[in-house]
């Protein structure tokens, strides 16, 4: 028992060094094709920096662009405000401007009174 006890343990012994040489052997294979690629990585880590920087520079001009077009409308914005609280503020030149625009409201109406007339008038030489 004792012999064929030490047999299994020599047995283990010898599979466990055979698998130890194995795994170096792979772990050699597989260094020497990882520092072959160590240029190929670096490229492409290089080449997928680059289009990264190039996706923020295009965001951030899109971004520039959109803050420029919002500080102009708020510009404008602010105008349109200030006039209209001048406007506002001022309810004598509303009251103004309103007899104004009417005034010439009835001019127009009786401009266009006398353009109906005449147009009556030149329908009736027609049909004469």
């Amino acid at each position: 028992m004792r012999g064929r006890r030490a047999r299994v343990l020599v047995g283990l012994v010898i599979v466990m060094l055979m698998g130890t040489a194995v795994y170096l052997r792979l772990w050699t294979i597989d260094y020497t094709v990882s520092s072959a690629d160590t240029e190929l990585l670096r490229r492409q880590f290089d080449l997928a920096n680059r289009e990264a920087m190039d996706e923020s520079a295009e965001w951030r001009l899109k971004y520039d662009k959109q803050v420029e077009r919002v500080t102009k409308c708020a510009q404008e914005l602010n105008k349109v405000k200030e006039s209209f609280e001048k406007q506002v503020k001022d309810p004598a030149n509303i009251n103004q401007k309103i007899v104004m625009l009417q005034k010439e409201n009835k001019a127009l109406l009786e401009r266009i009174k006398v353009l109906n007339q005449q147009l009556e008038a030149q329908k009736m030489k027609c049909s004469s």
